[in-house]
């Protein structure tokens, strides 16, 4: 993991590294079907995004990147499902513990990337993952997963991203491919002040994927939908 956590505002002050990313590693899905009511009250959007959900599968994810162009890093975050008339997928929350990570994400695809720093242990065949704001636990959960592994692909579970980061519109549509095995949520806490609670809506699926391959395009800019 990480072990700088200093906050750094200035692009030019860590590794620049524009798109396209391949990365690979590890990491947990959770798929749910969000109610719209929740959405708009509980899921933290953005300014930009209030009373334009439009329904779909919804995502929470735990990755754990073993590689990427700015080194290993973690990450949650959430795509509640799909906004606008366009009816695009668009991450509204997301905590990575790499600044580089922070900086390139909100510059290369306006991935709205928070830094706080995470800890992710491995314990008898259980997945200990813990993110904290300072004293705080914003989120901490324990996940077990077994089982025969199968194939999981984008393919599957398309992800076609619109972001909006100072006022400009990214377009992305990652494509990835990974094996997974059913995973068990046997407990989860959270601050619902860092993070949409989650806590009392079981997720239609849960999977962790490991290994997985994916690759972030350059991404469309404006108005364009592909």
């Amino acid at each position: 993991m990480p072990e700088n956590h200093n906050i750094v505002k200035d692009l030019h002050l860590v590794l620049k590294s524009p798109p396209p990313w391949n990365l690979s590693g590890e990491g947990i899905i959770l798929i749910f079907k969000f109610k719209k009511d929740w959405v708009e009250k509980s899921a933290l959007l953005p300014k930009h995004l209030q009373g334009k959900f439009r329904g779909g599968l919804g995502y929470v994810m735990l990755v754990n990147y073993e590689k990427s162009p700015v080194g290993p890093y973690h990450e949650l975050l959430i795509i509640p499902g799909k906004f606008r008339k366009s009816k695009k997928q668009a991450i509204t929350k997301i905590y990575v513990d790499s600044e580089a990570s922070t900086q390139n994400g909100r510059n290369n695809w306006g991935i709205p990337k928070e830094l706080l720093p995470f800890s992710w242990k491995k314990e008898n065949g259980k997945d200990l993952i813990e993110i904290k704001s300072g004293d705080k636990v914003v989120l901490s959960t324990e996940i077990t997963f077994g089982g025969l592994p199968f194939p999981l692909s984008t393919a599957l579970l398309p992800i076609h991203l619109c972001q909006t980061w100072n006022k400009v519109k990214y377009y992305t549509k990652p494509r990835g491919f990974g094996w997974g095995k059913l995973a068990n949520v046997k407990k989860i806490t959270l601050d619902p002040d860092f993070f949409p609670d989650i806590t009392q809506i079981k997720p239609l699926l849960a999977v962790k994927v490991n290994p997985f391959n994916i690759k972030f395009p350059e991404p469309h800019y404006g108005d364009e939908i592909f």
